[in-house]
């Protein structure tokens, strides 16, 4: 991530995530990590589902159409595993 979104990223309210969370080629796997961040965090700020559905949709959004049409299928089948991780 560069510029202002690394910044936020460091400073914010937001979880710490694992290096590389979200170039996985797992949709489960890109889910359980960012749900162990949040269940560990104590910088959210809302639930555990809340704040990993949050930093999945600013990732995809800052990428923008810079994001790859693969890369995107699996981020988004990545929402589909945080809802029935968190359920």
């Amino acid at each position: 991530m560069a510029g202002w979104s690394k910044k936020v990223n460091e400073t914010s309210n937001t979880l710490d995530l694992e290096r590389g969370v979200f170039t996985y080629k797992s949709p489960s796997r890109i889910a359980e990590s960012l749900k162990q961040s949040a269940e560990r965090s104590s910088r959210r700020k809302t639930t555990p589902f809340q704040s990993t559905m949050s930093m999945l949709n600013f990732y995809i959004n800052r990428a923008g159409r810079s994001l790859q049409e693969e890369r995107r299928k699996v981020l988004e089948q990545a929402k589909v595993e945080l809802r029935r991780l968190h359920r």
